[in-house]
Order: structure tokens, then sequence, then C-alpha cells
């Protein structure tokens, strides 16, 4: 599983001393202990689906941290967070290009917006952006 990887460089990263990966592997083990606990208590177990879309929402938060620093001209911090997503996107899927959705798009029978919106969410959440998805339903 994903979370055993995280683990793992954590612990490297701890060795190391490596302050900037052990800052970013901390939000993301404490995050992903929160959404365990939360599916603990509805009776469901934590999966890589439910990580990765952990890592995906934190790399979004980074970003617009990272944003946040460059208009404030603190290259510094910015640099540090570009580090964090860096790592954090290493633990991510490869996503689906503009092209592999519309395959898969075309290789479908019922081609209405709903229906493909929930077959995305169904087969490939995690490894397609819901927006690019919604992009490529626009040109059919």
């Amino acid at each position: 599983m994903i979370i055993d990887e995280i683990k793992k460089a954590n612990i490297i990263a701890l060795k190391e001393k490596n302050l900037i990966a052990r800052s970013i592997y901390s939000v993301i083990l404490n995050k992903i202990k929160l959404v365990e606990i939360e599916k603990r208590e509805k009776g469901d177990a934590l999966n890589d689906v439910d990580v990765v879309l952990i890592l995906q929402k934190l790399v979004k938060e980074l970003e617009d941290e990272k944003q946040n620093y460059i208009k404030a001209n603190n290259k510094n911090e910015a640099n540090n967070i570009q580090i964090q997503i860096d790592i954090a996107k290493t633990y991510l899927p490869k996503m689906l290009s503009q092209q592999e959705i519309f395959d898969i798009i075309s290789s479908l029978e019922d081609k209405s917006v709903p229906n493909i919106m929930k077959y995305f969410k169904s087969n490939y959440n995690g490894k397609c952006d819901m927006r690019e998805v919604s992009e490529v339903l626009k040109r059919f």
C-alpha cells in the first residue's frame, strides 16, 4: 500500500535529518490517520484510493500556499513548498491524459453526462481529474 511506502520514506527522512521531507511526511501521515479514524468509525477500511485523494488535496493546498509565498516575495519558503509538493507527487499515480479520457469515453455505449461521470468516479477515482473529464465531455 502507498501508506507503507510513505512510512518507510518518513523513517529514512528521519534518519537523514531531512527537515523538509520530515515535515511533509508528518502532514501526510496525520491527514491519513484522521481519514482512517473517520472510516473506522463508519466500519470501513482505509485503501489506496483514499490515500491518493488525500495526497491530491494536499498538493492543491501546497500549490496555493506556494503562490502566497511567491506573492509575499519569499522565494526560500516557496522553494521549500515546491520540494514538499514534489515529494507528495511521487506517491500519486499517473493521471489520465485528455486523449486517454477521450478514448475511454468513445468506447462507452451510453455517452450521457451523468453516466460517464459516474463511470469515471467509480473506475478511475484518483487517476483522473474530474474537471478534465468534464472538459473532454464538452467536446462530444
